[in-house]
């Protein structure tokens, strides 16, 4: 039986852990599925890394050595190439290795911090043949990065997500020529600064709101044919152009990795595709505790750690105390233009002066205000001068704020603020 044991060892896993540490908690293990801590930061060779927490810029190897060396530093156990099979609502968890095979281990407590995966081609259904050449933009970067491989030569990227924005750069410095980066949506999923720095500095053109209808090639990739869409996402016909390239990389989405947390009978958000998690990051199982990717995809890899050290610490509260009875339970809500809303529930007796909820909007605004509504009241209110889709937002909420609420249900609205 181990205290605590946090399966992911990537940033969040790693901050959850040193965090239940810190926190009192000796018993603590690891399990990670690659052969060395990291994550996927092992691969994210670029830098921008660290800003928030660090307050310095490092590459995502150099971010996650801060965290190894942290945990190498203390007597927390860590089991590696070992796969997790299954976690259990009574928090058993099944692993497989070959070195020690099949084991059952018990623990007091579990944080889940399996992070997540791509979309791929067959999730997203695009026409036509089915040649060599198709990668997520991960896999390529993975490719490049650690295995040394040029996966292309003539690339079109599909998507704007950041692991396609920073691809789309480091195609270009290993001598690949990226003829686009094509986006379905009116505006890019990536963050702002990814625009700037990976597209726009080496001339790499954004087409918005067109997509890939076609996928044409016999052995390799060979053409693509690239359509316009509609406000329905639909390809308008006549506007079809036909690209040859050799590599399509894409940048469709991202999904939290949570085949264990439904084995766990874990309440899921559909909008997230992550665990409900409380305040406090304890999801709908006590003592089970989710924290990073695998809850809701993040831009910044400093969100994830600040919010698995808040996992971690929590999960030391449970493990070392009592399990308090708390009574009073507000559902959040999404309001007008908020596409989900972590956490989804808040205890406020769990809340000594104030909570933050993070949330994504479906449409780009200028001028704007995020607003805390109950019962059509007003609680709360912020200005933004902008907020888009690619970059997640947050709210602080005080307890006075909190104490208000008289129906048990929070909404979180964004409105365009006039400019009359």
């Amino acid at each position: 039986m181990h205290d605590l044991i946090v399966i992911g060892g990537g940033p969040a896993g790693l901050a959850a852990a040193v965090a239940a540490y810190e926190n009192g908690v000796n018993d603590i293990l690891i399990i990670e599925r690659d052969q060395k801590l990291g994550g996927i930061l092992n691969q994210c060779i670029h830098n921008g890394f660290g800003l928030h927490y660090f307050k310095e810029e490092l590459t995502g190897p150099e971010y996650a050595a801060r965290f190894i060396d942290k945990v190498q530093a203390t007597d927390i156990d860590v089991l590696l190439d070992t796969m997790v099979l299954e976690v259990t609502e009574d928090k058993e968890v099944h692993i497989v290795n070959k070195d020690q095979g099949y084991q059952i281990l018990r623990a007091k407590s579990i944080v889940l911090a399996m992070g997540c995966r791509e979309r791929t081609r067959g999730a997203i259904g695009i026409a036509g043949s089915r040649p060599a050449g198709v990668f997520t933009a991960g896999t390529a970067q993975r490719y490049i990065n650690m295995e040394g491989y040029l996966v292309g030569k003539k690339v079109i990227i599909l998507g704007s997500g950041d692991i396609g924005l920073i691809m789309a750069r480091r195609m270009t410095l290993e001598g690949a020529e990226v003829l686009a980066c094509i986006e379905v949506m009116p505006y890019s999923g990536g963050l702002t600064r990814n625009i700037v720095q990976c597209l726009d500095d080496y001339d790499i053109p954004l087409l918005l709101s067109h997509t890939i209808t076609e996928i044409r090639g016999k052995n390799r990739v060979e053409q693509v044919v690239v359509s316009e869409v509609d406000e329905q996402r639909q390809p308008v016909p006549g506007t079809e152009q036909i690209v040859d390239c050799d590599t399509i990389l894409l940048s469709v989405g991202l999904i939290p990795e949570n085949e264990l947390s439904r084995d766990a009978k874990l309440h899921l958000d559909s909008r997230t595709s992550g665990p409900f998690v409380y305040e406090n990051m304890e999801t709908s199982t006590p003592g089970i505790f989710a924290c990073g990717n695998v809850v809701h995809v993040h831009d910044l890899v400093d969100f994830v750690t600040a919010e698995s050290i808040k996992a971690g610490s929590s999960a030391a509260s449970y493990i070392l105390e009592q399990e308090k009875d708390l009574t009073k339970c507000l559902t959040i809500k999404n309001g007008t233009h908020v596409t989900y809303v972590v956490p989804q529930k808040i205890r406020d007796e769990n809340i000594d002066r104030r909570t933050e909820l993070f949330f994504r909007v479906n449409k780009v605004f200028d001028e704007s205000q995020i607003l805390i509504k109950s019962q059509g009241e007003v609680l709360a209110k912020q200005k933004k001068s902008y907020i888009v889709p690619g970059e997640m937002e947050k709210i602080k909420l005080s307890k006075k704020v909190l104490a208000k609420v008289t129906n048990g249900e929070i909404e979180v609205c964004v409105e365009e603020v006039s400019k009359g």
